[in-house]
């Protein structure tokens, strides 16, 4: 009996020993080891080797589990019929039967269910024990020539490109960050930005601009007292300027040039006298590309057609461009002062939606 006992739990400790180490080792994330080596953990560049190559041990943890079932039911079974005659019953079933029927189900929850759960869940406490633990399991299969010969074994069926590799998609990005922001690690505001950044490259132009049916625009023959006159209360900084109608926008001037115009008594010269270039682009341009277009040519509005040569679509500013990173209005606060701008800020957002684009929630 008392080797019977002993076989069962060397057997069912080393299975249990074997779970828990798979279940952290693929539990362990990327950004998890890169802070560990970063805080300078004693375990962390033996784990990072162990990651590197994580055939080595996983090979390690099979070999020991399968050594570990299987002479632990040679050895149980063989000192059950040792303990236990033929005529030994329980409710009917030989007692050979129901040690087996035991074994088995030790194995499947002692050593199985119980210990990957406990990896599972506590991953980054077991980690250095973890690590060390197995870094000596691997020495030892590659002291013994296990390790080369079952490596060997596993190159000749071959193996699928890119294994051991470790490969972070963008979805998993993502879904990562929608459990930290359910877990409390992330607040909603960090969420909704690593979001939306995940998301920018799909984002056009049109998805953000101001459209042309609520463009704050002047014709660029109004003289300066005239402008000032009309938009005592303008809260925009740069205005497109047209001559003739709006499809023909020529520049943009700066509120603060025509405050300062007025105070040196210029109001009678034109508008065109303090005009300024202004960029043109397609309304299906990127955002990031757009982005870096702000910052290359230090410029902060463009004016937005449906193709290179064609009529004009909109406006969109630098603040649209970070507003849209940052989850915020698309279309600009003061615009909701006209029942078109709500009109305007209304599709922005349906389109932006259709993009995928998280916002903040404001009152018409």
């Amino acid at each position: 009996m008392f080797l019977l006992i002993i076989f069962l739990v060397l057997s069912i400790f080393f299975s249990f020993l074997c779970s828990i180490l798979e279940a952290v080792l693929l539990s362990i994330t990327p950004s998890f080891l890169n802070m560990k080596l970063n805080e300078g953990a004693s375990y962390a560049k033996t784990l990072k080797r162990l990651k590197d190559d994580i055939d080595q041990p996983l090979i390690a943890i099979l070999t020991l589990n399968t050594i570990a079932h299987t002479v632990g039911a040679i050895g149980v079974g063989a000192q059950a019929e040792n303990v236990f005659s033929a005529e030994q019953t329980v409710l009917g079933i030989p007692m050979i039967g129901v040690v087996s029927g035991v074994m088995t189900l030790l194995i499947l929850v002692a050593s199985e269910i119980i210990p990957k759960t406990i990896g599972a869940n506590y991953w980054k406490s077991l980690a250095g024990f973890s690590t060390r633990t197995l870094d000596i399991m691997v020495k030892i299969m590659k002291y013994t020539g296990l390790m080369f010969i079952l490596r060997l074994l596993t190159k000749m069926i071959g193996a699928e490109e890119g294994h051991g590799k470790s490969v972070f998609s963008r979805t998993e990005f993502v879904a990562m960050v929608e459990e930290g922001a359910k877990s409390g690690e992330l607040n909603n505001t960090e969420s909704k930005i690593i979001n939306n950044l995940m998301k920018y490259q799909e984002i056009l132009v049109e998805d953000v601009m101001t459209p042309r049916t609520v463009v704050n625009a002047a014709d660029e023959s109004m003289t300066i007292q005239e402008f000032y006159e009309a938009n005592r209360n303008l809260r925009f900084s740069r205005i497109p300027i047209y001559k003739g109608d709006i499809d023909n926008i020529t520049g943009y001037i700066m509120k603060d040039e025509v405050l300062e115009n007025i105070i040196q008594n210029k109001g009678g010269e034109t508008l065109s006298t303090l005009k300024r270039s202004i960029t043109t682009v397609d309304d299906e341009t990127p955002i990031p590309q757009m982005f870096e277009q702000f910052m290359n040519k230090r410029e902060h509005i463009a004016q937005v057609t449906k193709n290179e040569f064609g009529g004009f679509e909109g406006i969109v500013t630098q603040e649209d461009v970070i507003e849209t990173l940052l989850g915020l209005e698309i279309v600009d606060e003061t615009d909701g002062i006209e029942d078109m701008r709500k009109l305007a800020r209304k599709k922005s957002k349906q389109r932006a939606k259709l993009r995928g684009i998280n916002e903040e929630e404001s009152e018409e």
